[in-house]
């Protein structure tokens, strides 16, 4: 794993640079402090990770992930940050991060959510969920790439057999992200899957 870390603080790019390296299979492979340099960086050394503060002076790390996320989208984003505020968390996802780190939380959870995200999953500090758990508008759970697919498959009106075709997966395979979908929204019906769907997702045309 390729990672970049972006941070205006020195000692903070530091600090996870050695964690980083504390792992034999991780690899630090450049360092920014803005997001021009950021951007600069990814061009040059496309790694297939950015780990990249909230709070910076130009832009902020959620604008960054963004457009980290629309040029380059097979890199993957974890934001790192001060702020356990829910709404900073709901926009940074929605912006496309895949992890959401609090900086003071346990140095274990940015290589949990190094790994997490490697695996195709979602990670946040385990103070941020309870504060989306307290929250009276919690942000809609965060579905991996490919289930965010089949949603909108789903939303187009597809069938689990069609969408296996255009997705060249199995049947059982779009079943299982079918039902982590379900799962994860807390739906209980394939109705209510295909409703919510159509309510969340833009379909072509």
């Amino acid at each position: 794993m390729r990672i970049l870390i972006v941070d205006d603080h020195p000692l903070v790019r530091e600090g996870v640079r050695t964690l980083i390296h504390s792992q034999p299979d991780l690899q630090v492979v450049g360092e920014a402090a803005d997001a021009d340099g950021a951007l600069e960086a990814i061009e040059r050394l496309r790694p297939g990770l950015v780990l990249t503060d909230i709070g910076m002076k130009q832009i902020s790390g959620i604008a960054l992930t963004g457009q980290i996320r629309a040029r380059w989208p097979r890199i993957d984003v974890i934001v790192l940050s001060m702020y356990d505020n829910p709404e900073y968390v709901h926009q940074a996802m929605q912006a496309g991060a895949r992890a959401y780190v609090l900086k003071d939380a346990p140095s274990s959870d940015i290589i949990g959510a190094i790994r997490a995200v490697a695996a195709g999953d979602t990670f946040l500090s385990a103070s941020v969920s309870r504060q989306g758990s307290r929250s009276e508008a919690p942000p809609r759970p965060i579905l991996s790439e490919r289930e965010s697919e089949i949603l909108a498959c789903l939303a187009r009106g597809l069938s689990s057999k069609q969408i296996a075709a255009e997705h060249d997966l199995s049947v059982r395979t779009v079943e299982t992200h079918r039902q982590n979908i379900r799962r994860k929204l807390r739906i209980e019906g394939q109705a209510e899957l295909i409703r919510y769907a159509v309510e969340h997702c833009r379909t072509p045309g």
